[in-house]
C-alpha cells in the first residue's frame, strides 16, 4: 500500500453537475490552476445528477407551486419564484457561452423546449392558482403565461390527463411554453469531457477518506484508490465538497466552525416510467400539481415528459420513503455516522417537531406498486399497471440545522453551501432546485473564496454571463436580448407546442 504525496491548487470532491460547473468556470478563469477530482465511483454524474435519479427536471419557477406561496393575507408571494427563474436563466447563459464558443457540442443532447405546467382540482386550488396568475402574468419572467378553467382548453393542453376524468370537482391550469427539460446527467458527462481535454486531473474509483488543516494553511486529503487498496495524501489550497449526501461526512471532517451544528435529513425515492410509447407520446410537458396537506415540499407530484439517451420518456412522482444511507450507493451507517456531540441536540429536536413528516415517510415506503398506480390515476385516470414501472430515484439528504426563523433542529428544503471563515473550503448542502440554479451557485462559491482575484476575472465573468452584477427585473431589454440569444445557440426555439426543432 503506497502512501504518496501530492499538492495542488483546487481540489474538487465529487463528479456531479456542482463539481463539473465550478471546475468548467475555474478553468475559464484560471486556466493555469492545477485542478484534482476525486470520485469514488467509475464514471461522473451517476449519484444526483444522473438522469435515472430524477423524477423531473429544470427547475425554473414557472410551474412549481410551493415556489409560490399563499401568504395569510390572501396575496401571493413570488419572491422565490422570481429568484429561482432569475438563476436559472444565469445557467442557461452559461450553457450558451460554452456551446457558442464550441466548448461543448450538440446542445439537444441535454435541453430541449418543453411546456411548463401547473395543474390543480378543487375550487380552493383553482382560486391560488388564478391569483398566481395574476401575481406572475405581468412579469417579465412569465411573459406568455396562460390559465385557463375550461375543460376543452384543457384536453388540447393535456389530452392524457384529461382523458376519462369523471369528477365534478373545478379544474385549472397554466401553461407556459418558455419552459425546458434538462438532462443533467448528460450534462455533466460534457463539462468533465471538457475538463479533460483541458488537462484536469480526474480521478474515478478514488474515495477521499479525511480532510483536515495543514499548520501552513493548506488542506490535506487522505485519498484512497478503490482499485488497488493504495493511499495517498493529496494537499490543495482549495478545496470543494461536492459529494452529494456524502458531502456532510467530509465537512464535518473538516473541522470548520461553520459545520457545526448542522445535520442531514436522508430521503429516499422512487418515480414511476412508462414503458408504453403510446402513451408517452400523448403527454408534451412537465406538469406540476400541490403537495397534499401535511405533506413536504419534496412530495409535489409532477407528471413529466423527460428526454434521456435521445428518446422521450414519461415519468411520474416522486414517491418518498426513508433509508439510512446519504448516497444511493452509500452505507445503512451514514446517518448514525453524521450524529456527533456538536449537532445532537439539534437532530432530536428535529426528531420531535418533524413527526409527521417521518409518519408520511414510512406511509410512503410501505406503499405497494397498485397503491402508486391509484396515486398516479389523480393524474392519468386511465392510467394501466401494466404500463408503467418502478424506478428508484436518488437519495436526498435535507440539511437539519438551528434557525431563527423555525427554531432548533428545522430542515431546510433547499440547496446551501457552506463555507469557511477564509474561503479556502466550501461544501454543497441539500437538495432542490439544486442542479437548476448550479451556476449562480458556484458563482458565488468563487466571490467568497477568491474576492482578491474578482476584479481581474469580471470581464471574463461577464463574457460567459452576460448579466453578472445585476437584475434581470431591472434591465428588462438585456433580459429579452439574453433569452434570444439563448433560445438560439441553446436551439430552444419551438415551431410548435407538440414539437421542437433544433435551429
Amino acid at each position: 500500500m503506497s502512501n504518496s504525496k501530492e499538492t495542488t491548487d483546487v481540489v474538487l470532491i465529487g463528479a456531479g453537475i456542482m463539481s463539473a460547473t465550478l471546475g468548467t468556470l475555474l478553468k475559464e478563469l484560471a486556466p493555469d490552476w492545477e485542478i484534482k477530482v476525486f470520485e469514488k465511483l467509475d464514471k461522473p454524474g451517476e449519484e444526483s445528477s444522473n438522469e435515472w435519479n430524477n423524477a423531473g427536471t429544470g427547475h425554473s419557477a414557472l410551474c412549481e407551486l410551493n415556489y409560490t406561496p399563499e401568504k395569510s393575507d390572501g396575496t401571493i408571494d413570488t419572491t422565490k419564484a422570481v429568484k429561482i427563474y432569475e438563476q436559472f436563466q444565469v445557467s442557461k447563459q452559461f450553457w450558451t457561452y460554452l456551446v457558442k464558443t464550441k466548448r461543448i457540442q450538440d446542445p439537444e443532447e441535454f435541453i430541449r423546449p418543453l411546456p411548463h405546467m401547473s395543474f390543480v382540482e378543487g375550487e380552493k386550488n383553482v382560486t391560488y392558482l388564478r391569483k398566481r396568475y395574476e401575481a406572475l402574468k405581468n412579469h417579465p419572467f412569465f411573459e406568455g403565461m396562460e390559465f385557463t378553467d375550461d375543460p376543452e382548453k384543457l384536453k388540447e393542453w393535456i389530452p392524457l390527463i384529461m382523458e376519462g376524468r369523471t369528477s365534478n370537482e373545478p379544474i385549472a391550469a397554466t401553461k407556459i411554453d418558455s419552459g425546458t427539460d434538462v438532462n443533467f446527467g448528460a450534462l455533466t458527462r460534457k463539462l468533465f469531457d471538457y475538463l479533460k481535454e483541458h488537462r484536469v486531473e480526474i480521478n474515478y474509483n478514488h474515495s477521499v477518506k479525511d480532510v483536515k488543516r495543514t499548520n501552513n494553511g493548506l488542506w490535506e486529503l487522505k485519498v484512497k484508490d478503490l482499485r488497488t487498496g493504495s493511499i495517498k495524501h493529496v494537499k490543495s489550497k482549495f478545496v470543494f465538497i461536492g459529494a452529494g449526501g456524502g458531502s456532510l461526512h467530509l465537512l464535518q471532517k473538516s473541522g470548520i466552525p461553520e459545520g457545526k451544528h448542522i445535520g442531514g435529513f436522508p430521503v429516499s425515492g422512487l418515480f414511476l416510467v412508462c414503458n408504453n410509447p403510446e402513451v408517452v407520446e400523448r403527454h408534451h410537458a412537465k406538469v406540476y400539481s400541490k403537495a397534499k396537506i401535511g405533506a413536504p415540499p419534496m412530495s409535489v407530484p409532477h407528471l413529466d415528459t423527460r428526454y434521456i439517451d435521445g428518446k422521450k420518456s414519461l415519468l411520474f412522482g416522486p414517491f418518498a420513503g426513508f433509508t439510512p444511507k446519504f448516497l444511493k450507493t452509500g452505507s445503512n451507517w451514514d446517518l448514525f455516522a453524521s450524529v456527533k456531540s456538536h449537532n445532537i441536540t439539534t437532530l432530536l429536536a428535529s426528531a420531535f417537531k418533524n413527526f409527521p413528516l417521518e409518519k408520511y415517510l414510512i406511509q410512503q415506503l410501505l406503499l405497494t406498486k397498485e397503491k402508486r398506480i391509484q396515486e398516479l390515476r389523480g393524474f392519468v385516470p386511465t392510467a394501466k399497471s401494466e404500463d408503467w414501472e418502478i424506478v428508484i430515484a436518488g437519495q436526498r439528504v435535507q440539511i437539519i440545522k438551528d434557525t431563527k426563523a423555525g427554531g432548533k433542529g428545522t430542515i431546510q428544503f433547499g440547496t446551501e453551501v457552506v463555507t469557511s471563515k477564509d474561503g479556502t473550503i466550501a461544501a454543497l448542502l441539500g437538495a432542490s432546485p439544486g442542479a437548476s440554479t448550479a451556476v449562480q451557485v458556484m458563482i458565488e462559491v468563487i466571490e467568497k473564496s477568491f474576492p482578491e482575484h474578482l476584479k481581474e476575472w469580471e470581464p471574463k465573468i461577464k463574457e460567459m454571463i452576460p448579466s453578472y452584477g445585476m437584475t434581470h427585473q431591472d434591465h428588462p431589454e438585456l433580459f429579452r436580448e439574453i433569452q434570444t440569444s439563448a433560445s438560439k445557440v441553446l436551439g430552444l426555439t419551438a415551431q410548435s407546442e407538440k414539437e421542437p426543432v433544433y435551429q
